[in-house]
């Protein structure tokens, strides 16, 4: 790796000392290293523009946290270049070398002690009735969230896969996740904890207003589709579609979401040795 592209959280590290310092360092060992300079706002959330990389960029370096990182895979998706996650917050799955172990991170980075994880990606198209084609669409890296918008009521919705209706919930929500995102949202909704290198999708309810609760686990092949019904009382619902927590879409009833995998994948990349379950420990033990 020659050239490194570092996008900041700026919330976490104000001043760029972090960034700075990691950028000396990489052109003290001869590399080349960019900083993204140009931050615009895109529906609200600060990204990064793919546009502004050059082609011979080798690795993002994403300091901030696992949010950081997602917003960062979700605006480079469509480049084939692999993230590296520096932690400058709580302990991340995503986002593993914290501050204090960067020295020797790189040290490890830049001799090539190091793997690529490329970790399954969704992606989302939203319809509505009477629209040629897409209304919109996005990917997620973690998770696409179905849940209601302003109102406290339940929702109403079905879920079909691959064209074959399975269930009707009355729920706050739903949530499709991938295996990276399993650890999140998905897990504080009771859904199952999967290893990130695997290949499939998970579909968890939020607080469904029934017995029937389970998560469904789905090969990666299979296509979801959502169709936001009528609410219980008869009335036109309105709810989000929301790409890993940040790319924000409203859907009425009628209007439906059809997720699949996505045919990009985020490549991760992975410098230490600690495996997925023993930092699955770590937060546990640490109750976060």
């Amino acid at each position: 790796m020659e050239h490194f592209y570092i996008i900041t959280n700026e919330t976490k590290d104000p001043d760029f000392e972090i960034t700075y310092r990691i950028r000396d360092y990489l052109l003290k060992c001869g590399k080349k290293c960019s900083i993204r300079e140009q931050v615009r706002e895109k529906r609200g959330k600060i990204y990064t523009d793919s546009n502004m990389l050059k082609e011979d960029v080798d690795c993002v370096l994403v300091l901030g946290g696992d949010g950081t990182l997602l917003q960062a895979a979700a605006d480079l998706a469509d480049l084939s270049v692999p993230f590296l996650g520096i932690n400058l917050g709580t302990l991340g799955f995503l986002a593993e070398v914290n501050k204090d172990d960067m020295e020797e991170a790189f040290s490890k980075l830049l001799a090539g002690e190091y793997e690529i994880e490329n970790r399954m990606m969704l992606y989302g198209c939203c319809y509505r009735p009477g629209e040629d084609g897409e209304m919109d669409n996005a990917r997620a890296l973690n998770d696409i969230v179905i849940t209601r918008k302003g109102s406290l009521q339940i929702i109403t919705f079905a879920i079909s896969v691959n064209g074959q209706f399975l269930h009707r919930y009355s729920a706050d929500g739903i949530i499709v996740a991938t295996p990276t995102g399993s650890t999140g949202y998905n897990l504080s909704a009771g859904g199952p904890v999967v290893d990130p290198k695997a290949q499939l999708m998970v579909a968890t309810p939020i607080c469904p207003h029934s017995m029937q609760h389970r998560s469904i686990v789905l090969s990666p092949e299979d296509e979801i589709t959502i169709l936001i019904e009528t609410g219980h009382d008869g009335s036109r619902q309105e709810v989000e579609a929301i790409f890993d927590g940040s790319h924000r879409v409203t859907l009425r009833t009628g209007d439906r979401i059809v997720i699949r995998r996505s045919d990009k994948t985020t490549g991760i990349v992975k410098l230490n040795r600690v495996s997925f379950l023993e930092i699955l420990n770590r937060k546990m033990l640490d109750g976060k």
